[in-house]
């Protein structure tokens, strides 16, 4: 790899501390402490005063340093934020504060032990009585205030988007808060966390085309789940009446700013509940995730607005009510096959023609409602031929007792009350199965054969966590939510 004119004066000084029997990369740094916690003890300080007590130890990454004579300021960054380090000749010694000066480089992990003081101008500092280098950094960081510019080169190399970003750092540090509170809420509503496989012999659970790949042990053809439903409701047979998984589910399609190939799923089924049930749970877990964001992003508009929002609570539709009241076409759930398809291209649909029906009215959905639904909304009663999984309504006729929920035009969530009849599931998967060409609905034998030992009435959820996270945050793609989201090579 070439090196640039900077690099190359960077790896030399790399080489001449060791020349010293110094070490550049040390292997440890004991004692440190985020550096909030040294702001925390300023807070009671006047401009120029030092905190009483025992010195702090902090370490980060050095962003910037300015020279004034005796005395230096550098600015040092951690996951906590940043803080100003105060160097002095009085109390380094004029050599070593020399030899720091010249040493030191933008990007440098560097430890630093002092006293926190706030400064004259009242800025929380930490007046430097020991320095330690900890890596040293060969190539310079990007530029701090504009950071990687270049959207591919942000995906690729994520640790720069995160080094230069402290917007990103804080998105992803909010993704985990969100994941982990998530965790927490099913577990105190009696939900057990499991873990399902990933590799399958089929993959199935909705419509989506799998990666395949080869067992050599085996000697045996392979998919990656696309979803974790089947699976997780095997379990309810066995008699785990309230289960969840937060796990990577895998689909070999297109990547759009609210698809990706790699994705976090959540799905959690409740045995002896139904739809409305999950309803509810449905809107406990959002309330307490956007008041949780609009804590952890307070000076994020998209976040508070979610706080906002979520707080009063959602709003419900009718699936082909509000289809036909948005879009001004009747009778849909009387329409032909080929009148679906018609409209769809309409509407500018471009999937196949030998696609189910259901699929066509999804489209028309997709195009006509989605895009208004920009309150926190529930999406009620599906029509039949949209759901293969999902048990009939027990009032309407051709409906499925089924609900998607809907923040900012999006679609976060799908649950149903579960089918749990094998006779009716066997016809279902038959159902989807004739009406394409594709084999896009696998059709699962022993899924089958689970439910003829019975499964319990169970309503099921899933929830993209991705798209999760983009909604409470306001994020337009799914990208910046995602740490290495897969991206085109760079071409040579």
């Amino acid at each position: 790899m070439d090196e640039t004119p900077l690099e190359h004066e960077r790896r030399a000084k790399v080489a001449r501390w060791r020349s010293e029997g110094r070490e550049p990369y040390p292997w440890s740094f004991p004692g440190r402490v985020p550096t909030e916690g040294v702001r925390g003890r300023c807070r009671s300080l006047s401009a120029g005063q030092e905190a009483p007590g025992e010195p702090a130890r902090v370490a980060g990454r050095l962003r910037a340093l300015r020279v004034h004579g005796g005395t230096a300021f550098a600015d040092l960054d951690d996951l906590s934020g940043s803080l100003q380090l105060i160097l002095r000749t009085d109390l380094l010694g004029e050599g070593p504060y020399h030899a720091w000066l010249s040493d030191l480089d933008s990007g440098d992990l560097i430890g630093a032990e002092g006293r926190p003081a706030l400064s004259r101008r009242g800025e929380p500092s930490l007046v430097v009585s020991r320095l330690d280098l900890l890596a040293k950094a060969i190539s310079p960081p990007p530029e701090k205030f504009h950071g990687l510019q270049d959207v591919e080169e942000r995906l690729r190399r994520r640790y720069l988007d995160l080094l230069s970003s402290p917007e990103t750092r804080a998105r992803f540090r909010a993704r985990s808060a969100l994941v982990h509170e998530t965790r927490t809420f099913l577990e105190e509503a009696g939900f057990l966390e499991v873990e399902t496989p990933i590799l399958l012999p089929l993959a199935g659970g909705g419509a989506a085309t799998p990666f395949s790949t080869h067992s050599n042990y085996l000697d045996e053809e392979l998919q990656l789940r696309i979803a974790l439903e089947l699976a997780l409701k095997r379990l309810l047979v066995g008699g785990l009446e309230r289960v969840y998984e937060l796990g990577r589910c895998f689909r070999n399609e297109d990547l759009d700013v609210t698809h990706s190939p790699e994705f976090t799923m959540l799905e959690a089924y409740w045995a002896y509940a139904d739809y409305q049930d999950m309803k509810g749970l449905v809107e406990r877990l959002y309330a307490r995730l956007a008041s949780r964001v609009g804590a952890l992003l307070p000076d994020l508009p998209a976040a508070q607005e979610a706080a906002r929002a979520f707080s009063e609570g959602f709003q419900t539709v009718d699936f082909v009510p509000e289809l036909e009241r948005r879009s001004g076409i009747s009778g849909l759930i009387d329409r032909t096959p080929a009148e679906l398809r018609t409209l769809a291209r309409a509407a500018g649909s471009t999937v196949p023609d030998d696609s189910p029906p259901g699929v066509f009215l999804d489209k028309l959905f997709e195009h006509y409602v989605e895009p208004h639904l920009l309150r926190p909304t529930f999406v009620m009663d599906f029509p039949e031929v949209t759901t293969p999984l999902a048990k009939r309504h027990r009032s309407r006729p051709g409906y499925v007792e089924r609900f998607e929920f809907y923040f900012r035009g999006v679609e976060l969530g799908n649950a149903y009350t579960e089918l749990n009849d094998p006779d009716e599931q066997l016809r279902r998967f038959e159902q989807q199965l004739s009406a394409r060409v594709e084999d896009r609905f696998a059709y699962d034998a022993d899924f089958v054969q689970a439910l003829r030992y019975g499964m319990p009435p169970a309503t099921g959820i899933g929830i993209g966590i991705d798209r999760m996270v983009m909604a409470l945050t306001g994020t337009p793609s799914i990208k910046e939510v995602i740490l290495f989201p897969l991206a085109r090579r760079r071409s040579p």
